[in-house]
Parts: C-alpha cells; structure tokens; sequence
C-alpha cells in the first residue's frame, strides 16, 4: 500500500484486525513498555494508545511486531524492492529479462525524493518535548527516549538529500543533566554514517544540523534501518519500499523536514559538545550504562495535525527489532554474499543478543589435493566479515564449510551449532583477536568498546559422535556440583560466583586435573555459568548466556590446554566462562507491580482479552 501517513496506515491495519485500541489513561512510565512486551510475546497487533498520560498525542507501538504484518503493510512493494536490491548487486539480470523487471525500473524511478512546498502536513504546529509522550521502558532508564527514531544528517562536503544519511538512533529526551526542552542526548559511534559527517563538522568548526522525524509513513523507519548497498539512498529505498516518493523541504533554519512525519524534531550538535546518556535497557538484555555523547540543541519541535508518537521497546530478544531483522534479511539477504567472495550465508544470532555471536557459511575449495580438508578459504573469509560494517561488532564468528553439509543454514541455532560441534579441532581451529573493538553495549570486555574476537571455523569430516547425555562415569570436582547437558556436546556447569581472574584460574585447574585423563571425545564444549537449569532449559536461553557474558580472550579456556607458536589450543572440551563478572551491566527485569496492571487488562471485558 502507498500510505500517506502513519495514520493511513493504522487505518488499514485496523480494517484488516491487525491493530487493538487502548482507550484508558496508561502511563509513559514502564506501564506502555509492559504492555508492549506481553503483546509482542503473544504475537498479537500494534497497539495504539489513545491516552498518554501527561501528554496530549497517542502513540503506537509493535507495529513491526510479527514478520507477517510487515510483509501485509508493504504488500503491494516487497517483491520488487527486493528485485530492486538484487539488480543493484547484479545488474545483468535486468540485461537477460527486461520486461520482467520493467516493473522494478518505474518502481526505482518513482522512488527519487520529492522537494515540495512548505505548506505539508508536518507544518501543522508546534510543540515542546516536554509535551511529547515521556515513555520509560525500563526502572534503571536515565529518562525517556526516543526509540523508533529516524535522525537525519547531511555532509557538508556534499549538501543535498541524495548524499544524506538516515539512521536509528536512539535518542534521550530528558533527564541527566539536559536542559528540560532546549537539549536532548543523540547515542551514535562516529564510525556510523552521523557519525562520519559529525566528524566532517567537527573539523571545520561548525555545528552538525539534525533533523529527527518520527513517524511518518511505514517505510521510513524501516529505510533508518536498512543496511543499504552503497550508492543507494536511505530517503529513495523509503520511498521504492512504500511506494511513494520522499517528501521533504527545508524550515526557515536551513533544516531539512520530512513533510509526512508525524513530528520532527531540529537541532544542532557543537563540536566536541557532549553530556552523559543513559542507562539504557538495550537490545543484548542488559542495560548499556552512562557515558558522554553527543548534545544536540533544540530549535524546533513540528507535528502534523492529529499526530501519532511511534515507539518500540528494547530488550533481550526476541523483540519487535528481531522482526525488523527478519523484514531486513527477507529484503536484503541476498546483498552480503555477494559483497564478500565466497561467502554463501550469514546471520547475527537475534537470540544472542545479535552483536555478539555470527553464523556463517563459506566456500572452502583450497588445496583439494589434501588428504584431510581443513579451514582455509574460510579463514579468509571470516577476516573478510569481521572487517564489514555492523558485523565488525561480532565477538564470535563461527564458520563452516558449505561442501560439508550443502543443507546446512545458519538460522537453525542447534543444527548450525551440532554441526560445528562435530567438526571442530580445538588443537587448530581457534583463531583470535585480542585487544580490539567490540560493541559499545557489550559490557562483557576489558572496558567500554574494547574486547576481543575469536573466530571458529570447522570444514572437513565429522570427528565425533557428540555426547547426548553424560555417561555414569561421568564426574565433575568440587565445587562444580550442578552440571546439565543443554544440547548435544554443550554441558553446562553451574559454578561458584565468579571473583576474580586469579580465582579463575585456580578453578579451570581444579577441572582440569580431574578431566585430563577423561575420555571427553564427545564433549567438546563446557559453558560456566550462574545457573545451569536455565542456562540448559532451552537453545535461546543457552546462547544469550554463553555469548552475551563473556570476552573470549579472557574467558575461553580448555581441558590440556596450550599455546604453540602463539596459537592458543587444547586437547579436550573447550572452555567457556559465561558467568556474570563485576564489570558486567545489569540484567533487565520487569517490575512485578507494573505486570500485575497489565494482567488486568487481559481480563474479560479488558482491551486485550483474548490477545494475551
């Protein structure tokens, strides 16, 4: 469909059943988060909330909430933006079937942003941000933000809309030490696009103009978040995907509008200008803590007539952005591989908290003469992904070879996992990074963006048959009492409360004198963890704790391990430390309080009976 607006949108999506009505006063303050994540887990509609405490506009949410709604809302555009995308990567295809994509051409032509008048929708009124509905996902959050933002920057090198970015980027509204309606906080790394003309600024001495639009047309946000192919415009990929062309015009300040947004909000960020941001309840399950970012300056606050505050909230997935991933994979799946030689697949793992663990598949055709295949191509390959945008983030990269298993696909966590599992040499397949970056949300390194990578590459012929439960034999030394095999060839351990390196050490010894003799063939992985019932109750839940709560330079260790010419190595089960550190941020958690009031909402006679 070719909406105009968000309302025309929740319109349709509400003639159809996939929207709900919340007419009661809800509070911004947890109550609106809480609702949101007990829909979303029950895959139920969006939601609109007709009456925002303390402020005069509703606001919706979980309107990406399931796959399936997002491919009905850009049920008309899906299948040719996505033509659009593989011809942008192979061009010949356009070449060999004209008239079968001469449909994608009027669709990319249609695309080019429109300048239009003043006079547009979002010229309607104005506002302050204090009146703008002040919504908290989590108790520990510094104040409310802004989570389903599209921030709009341009270079100053090259001005104009075709060589501007936009991205989501979270944006706080208040608390801290910002100046109540004149500052808010903009969290975005300089190696992001902002960030690239941020630093463009800086060194010319000037402020950065940006324009935040919230709201607007489905296509927008879904654009703020496209990993686009290079040369392809985030304002012209809004305008193929919902197809309609982008509109825009510039204020009285020089500020670029986005005439269908439904608020818009203008400022500018001085060079080196920055104040504290956060907690932040954030997408790894854990809260991202308090540092300087950037400040922007507030000039303007633009709404359109009946306006509609667009959110989502932010959590351990998976959450409404795990289905924004799905709609990005489904659209653009097929770019990556074509980018990186060799490469057939690869996913960042939503359940890991997507940043921290990598799938890949990749071609392993080297040295064919050998009389055992091992990694090597793909070797490669992974130096190739862990040097590609976002997927530099990744701490854990695990590959395997195509030619092995032609079946095999990456979003199958168990399968993919076994099939590593069964593979991997651990004397020689274990290849680190120390001392780099990793994301600024994941607490698990050494400090605030700096960790380490270990990239895990399996090809050749299985050589084991991994453990399905332990055999009676089988023994673990004090204090390791608790132990739970959580998948085929993983056991988890529960260990005491971890307390410092030192003590760490003196426990990997305490395992290892009682296992180095063990026949363990078909246990190649131990994850320590805090709990191990939880830890094994399901592949989700062993995959954010394994992933999420360690730094593979300082938590990977091995039964009879050793280092060879600087390559770190072990003859037995690899050893994961994934029990929570002092350094770690805290684990989100919901309020019990707050979850009682939603219950009531799902009684009969409440709006949300029957949905959760």
């Amino acid at each position: 469909m070719s909406y105009t607006s968000l309302q025309a949108c929740l319109t349709d999506l509400e003639k159809n059943g996939h929207l709900v009505r919340i007419k009661k006063e809800v509070d911004p303050y947890l109550e609106m988060a809480s609702i949101h994540l007990r829909v979303f887990e029950h895959e139920g509609p969006a939601i609109l909330f007709e009456n925002v405490k303390g402020s005069k506009f509703p606001a919706v949410s979980n309107l990406f909430g399931t796959l399936d709604r997002s491919r009905f809302i850009f049920r008309d555009t899906l299948e040719q933006v996505k033509t659009l995308v593989e011809l942008k990567n192979d061009p010949i295809k356009a070449i060999k079937s004209p008239f079968k994509n001469l449909g994608v051409g009027m669709t990319a032509l249609s695309a080019l942003p429109k300048k239009v008048s003043k006079n547009a929708p979002i010229s309607f009124g104005r506002t302050k941000i204090s009146e703008l509905p002040q919504i908290v996902n989590w108790p520990m959050d510094g104040g409310p933000f802004v989570t389903m933002p599209q921030v709009y920057t341009e270079d100053m090198d090259k001005p104009g809309i075709m060589n501007a970015n936009l991205g989501m980027y979270r944006i706080q509204l208040a608390g801290n030490e910002y100046v109540q309606d004149a500052e808010i906080g903009l969290h975005y790394q300089l190696h992001r696009g902002i960030g690239v003309h941020q630093t463009k600024a800086n060194a010319k001495g000037q402020p950065l103009r940006v324009s935040i639009f919230v709201g607007g047309p489905p296509s927008h946000p879904v654009a703020a978040v496209m990993p686009l192919p290079e040369g392809l415009s985030e304002m012209t990929f809004a305008g193929a995907l919902g197809g309609r062309r982008f509109r825009y015009f510039y204020d009285a300040e020089g500020f670029c509008i986005s005439a269908d947004a439904d608020f818009v909000i203008t400022g500018t960020v001085y060079p080196h200008e920055n104040k504290p941001e956060g907690p932040f309840g954030d997408h790894l399950g854990y809260y991202s803590l308090t540092h300087p970012f950037p400040l922007m300056k507030v000039h303007n606050v633009y709404h359109r007539k009946d306006a509609i505050w667009s959110f989502t909230v932010v959590g351990r997935p998976p959450q409404e952005d795990t289905s924004f991933g799905a709609l990005i994979h489904e659209i653009a799946g097929s770019a990556l591989p074509v980018e990186i030689p060799g490469l057939k697949e690869v996913n960042a793992v939503d359940a890991a908290g997507v940043h921290p663990l990598l799938f890949a598949i990749g071609s392993e055709r080297y040295t064919p003469y050998l009389k055992e295949r091992k990694p090597q191509e793909l070797l490669t390959i992974a130096n190739h992904i862990l040097g590609k945008n976002q997927l530099s983030l990744a701490k854990y990269l695990l590959i395997a070879a195509h030619e092995d298993a032609p079946g095999l696909h990456t979003h199958n966590i168990e399968a993919f996992l076994k099939h590593v599992l069964e593979r991997i040499d651990p004397t020689r397949d274990l290849h680190f990074y120390t001392r780099t970056t990793i994301d600024t949300l994941d607490y698990s390194g050494s400090g605030l963006n700096s960790g380490s990578k270990v990239a895990i590459a399996a090809a050749g012929d299985k050589k084991r048959e991994l453990w399905a439960e332990t055999p009676s034999t089988f023994s673990l030394p004090r204090p390791f009492t608790n132990f739970k095999m959580a998948m085929p060839g993983v056991l988890a351990v529960e260990a005491p409360r971890y307390q410092s390196e030192l003590e760490t050490d003196k426990e990997i010894s305490i395992l290892n004198d009682h296992l180095k003799t063990a026949d363990l063939k078909g246990l190649p992985l131990m994850v320590l963890c805090d709990d191990a019932g939880f830890t094994a109750a399901d592949i989700n839940n062993l995959v954010w704790i394994t992933f999420t709560r360690s730094n593979p330079s300082h938590d990977i260790h091995g039964i009879n391990s050793f280092t060879e010419h600087k390559h770190w190595a072990c003859n037995g089960p690899i050893i994961i430390d994934a029990r929570i550190k002092p350094h770690h941020a805290p684990v989100l958690e919901k309020v019990p309080a707050v979850e009682k009031q939603v219950d009531e909402l799902g009684k009969p006679g409440g709006p949300l009976h029957g949905i959760i």
